[in-house]
């Protein structure tokens, strides 16, 4: 396996770096989240202000998934920054179809993390916060019966009251971020937010992603760029309706193994 160069080393230089794989704590430390969520207040961001990254991955013409699931454009590298981008987060926020398609699970506690976790007076792994209208989730699953802290539901305040019953029933905390059935994206953050968990991660869907983006409190994408080609008419990464202007966003770092290229972007004001 090639190693993983920061784009510094690509531009400024123009040398490569060695060539090995990163460590778990030099990803940790690449991918950390703003110092300010855990200075005090007077150092930047407010208390209790939330940063939302996304975590998505693209071929090279567009296409977030094949067949209706990520993994098969994904790769070995990839999925070590998806257990790192995890490992730093308080929540990972999906919505209900990704997490019916990619069968999620409880997110676990590592110990290549636990340390790092302590320290930022983190729970032993970041909750799952599932957004759905419909309340059409299997709350028998092991993600709402056995998760190491509990999941989250967020719903609308019309959504069904037997459905709300039986999360409820599972184990897991229904939190209302909404009127009718429709969860508002910019509520949802917050309402997390207000219950300590501001470093927040969003890993889709598509639908999710666009409605984030849509209501502007995206503030950083991490993103996989696969170096594949599958046609057809697979979604992009963010769907759903589009924005009046578009956002720009900042390149904040760029690694490479193997073709595939792991951007983050933030937003200009953030």
């Amino acid at each position: 396996m090639r190693s993983l160069f920061p784009v510094t080393d690509l531009t400024t230089t123009g040398a490569a770096a060695p060539d090995r794989e990163w460590s778990l704590d030099e990803l940790a430390e690449a991918y950390a989240y703003p110092a300010e969520l855990t200075a005090a207040p007077s150092a930047g961001l407010a208390a209790g202000t939330p940063w939302l990254r996304a975590n998505m991955v693209s071929t090279l013409d567009g296409a977030a998934q094949h067949d209706g699931r990520s993994q098969p454009i994904s790769c070995a590298a990839d999925m070590r920054i998806f257990g790192t981008l995890r490992g730093l987060a308080d929540v990972v926020i999906a919505g209900a179809e990704t997490v019916r398609l990619e069968g999620y699970r409880p997110a676990r506690a590592r110990e290549a993390f636990a340390a790092r976790r302590a320290a930022a007076g983190q729970g032993p792994a970041p909750a799952v916060a599932v957004v759905t209208g419909s309340m059409d989730l299997d709350f028998s699953l092991p993600l709402f019966t056995e998760p190491l802290v509990p999941t989250f539901v967020l719903t609308g305040a019309g959504a069904p009251a037997d459905r709300i019953a039986a999360a409820r029933k599972a184990g897991a905390e229904v939190v209302i971020a909404g009127d009718g059935t429709r969860v508002d994206p910019a509520r949802a953050v917050r309402e997390l937010a207000g219950r300590g968990l501001t470093r927040q991660l969003t890993e889709g869907g598509p639908r999710l992603l666009g409605q984030f983006v849509a209501a502007g409190v995206l503030d950083e994408l991490c993103l996989t760029i696969s170096p594949m080609l599958t046609a057809g008419d697979a979604q992009r990464i963010a769907g759903g309706p589009g924005v009046a202007v578009p956002e720009r966003f900042f390149l904040a770092s760029l690694l490479e193994e193997a073709g595939f290229l792991f951007t983050r972007y933030r937003r200009t004001d953030s």
